[in-house]
């Protein structure tokens, strides 16, 4: 009994042994060896998310080194100690001003 498919087309291409190789090698490579394709697609998502937080540290490095560029005078040292750590001269009173919505509400008991 012979095989009514033999003579066919898509039966003689597929009973090829070069296609089932070839078939096999990239099946191999897209989902099974270690650098296939789902495992590349992974590792450029990350790095474009280390790039991205590369070029957002780099601008925070830019804007720390004009802070201290700033705190190297004198009298922005002491403006900044003012503002930020509500400094004073001994002969002075620092009063502290609120205003209703500049402070995040406090829970009250659940």
């Amino acid at each position: 009994m012979t095989n009514p498919h033999k003579e066919k087309p898509w039966f003689k291409f597929l009973s090829n042994r070069y296609v089932w190789v070839l078939l096999s090698f990239i099946i191999w490579m897209v989902f099974l060896d270690n650098y296939s394709y789902f495992g590349h697609r992974v590792l450029d998502k990350q790095i474009d998310e280390l790039e991205d937080n590369k070029e957002y540290y780099q601008q925070e490095i830019k804007k720390d080194q004009e802070k201290i560029k700033k705190l190297n005078n004198p009298d922005e040292t002491e403006k900044y100690a003012r503002e930020k750590y509500y400094m004073k001269k001994d002969s002075e009173d620092v009063y502290i001003i609120e205003f209703e919505g500049d402070t995040i509400e406090k829970d009250v008991e659940k």
